[in-house]
């Protein structure tokens, strides 16, 4: 998407945008703007083959947000149940997946019902693989409730657990009937949730829009303090950004990997903090973009500039950019070696890389000096010991 295709909201953060997601008969729109929780009945009653959906949430986004969505689904006559778990990377698990399919089951959820998934990442690819194997699949709608969910967990189809070895190795690619992101729920998330969910917005701009990544140079600070205009700008172009790459690349084939710079990286260093909240998924990613930039340098990729100009915005949006920045024990660097080797981006025994010859010029290789990316790591945890 360039920045000329870009439609800019109102002054007042009011106007609603959409996003389409062009997958032939599994094409669905995500709803950006505010008050969508207010009207969420309006907007779901189109999918209902009854007036009748479960919501499955956790306590967190139960305590802030439910009773909204209650008033919105009863505006329209939408009866509704909810399933409520604890929040946290834990809850992404075989057990609690079981948990919640029994409860579906003892529900009595059809075929032709509709889930809701209500909350971060965690509840979206939780809810959502339960509704891609409940009766060999059902319905579902996302409504993201933070940043990181509205830009990227809730979009795509992208569905699982995380097991012992590694994280999201159990899924399903399941798309959602609709996605609504509330620009309002951003307002309830503490600086850290909203930070750790902006490093992915921030992703898209170094994955592949260079403009983007400019804009938010100047605009981050202000989506920092709440301002709704930047907010939705910000999502629905992060949400645009997947939509196109996801209608090219459903399956994660191709394009679909450029959406986990990052990701290999971040990924071992939330296995190595136990998935705690040492280190949130988006602190993880905002790290690793660092380290796959500065392994792109090394490689004379790119520029010795760019992964000093990523760190430098991250950093003045008060973010994690380095390994020093994770409090508590971390393990050697052959210890996170083979975690990296657990990703499932790991093809005929290669592990895939996400690099770029440049911000906004990101591209998938596995033609990468392990030994160097180990050196990339260790120098790092050097220097967080110094």
């Amino acid at each position: 998407m360039t920045s000329s295709d870009r439609v800019e909201t109102d002054p007042a953060g009011t106007l609603a945008e959409k996003v389409h997601v062009a997958l032939g008969d599994r094409s669905y729109d995500i709803e950006i703007g505010r008050g969508l929780l207010g009207r969420s009945g309006e907007l779901i009653s189109p999918l209902l083959k009854r007036e009748r959906v479960v919501v499955i949430t956790d306590e967190t986004a139960s305590w802030h947000h439910l009773e909204t969505l209650w008033g919105g689904l009863s505006a329209v006559g939408i009866a509704a149940d909810a399933i409520t778990l604890p929040p946290g990377e834990a809850t992404k698990s075989m057990a609690r997946l079981e948990q919640v399919l029994a409860q579906l089951l003892d529900l009595k959820v059809e075929r032709d019902d509709l889930l809701i998934a209500f909350g971060g990442g965690v509840i979206g690819d939780l809810a959502g693989f339960a509704a891609a194997v409940l009766r060999r699949g059902v319905r579902f709608v996302q409504i993201p409730t933070t940043l990181l969910a509205q830009v990227d967990s809730s979009v795509g189809g992208k569905t699982g657990v995380n097991a012992a070895q590694g994280k999201n190795l159990i899924g399903a690619f399941h798309q959602p009937s609709l996605v609504l992101a509330d620009i309002d729920v951003l307002d309830t998330l503490s600086e850290r949730e909203l930070l750790a969910g902006y490093a992915e917005v921030v992703k898209y701009g170094l994955l592949g829009d260079l403009a983007f990544f400019e804009w938010l140079e100047t605009n981050g600070p202000l989506l920092k303090a709440g301002d709704a205009s930047a907010r939705t700008y910000a999502v629905k172009t992060s949400c645009q950004a997947k939509a196109d790459i996801v209608a090219r690349d459903e399956a994660e084939r191709g394009d679909r990997a450029l959406l986990n710079l990052g990701h290999t990286f971040g990924h071992a260093l939330e296995a190595a903090t136990g998935y705690s909240q040492r280190l949130l998924h988006g602190e993880a990613v905002s790290i690793g973009m660092g380290l796959a930039f500065e392994v792109s340098a090394r490689m004379q990729l790119c520029s010795q500039e760019d992964p000093v100009r990523v760190r430098a915005h991250l950093t003045k949006m008060g973010m994690k950019t380095q390994l020093s920045d994770i409090a508590g024990e971390l393990p050697d660097a052959d210890a996170l070696m083979a975690l990296m080797a657990q990703d499932k981006k790991v093809s005929a025994g290669k592990l895939t890389f996400i690099l770029a010859r440049g911000i906004g010029q990101a591209f998938r290789t596995q033609d990468v000096d392990l030994d160097l990316v180990r050196r990339v790591i260790a120098e790092a945890l050097f220097e967080r010991e110094t």
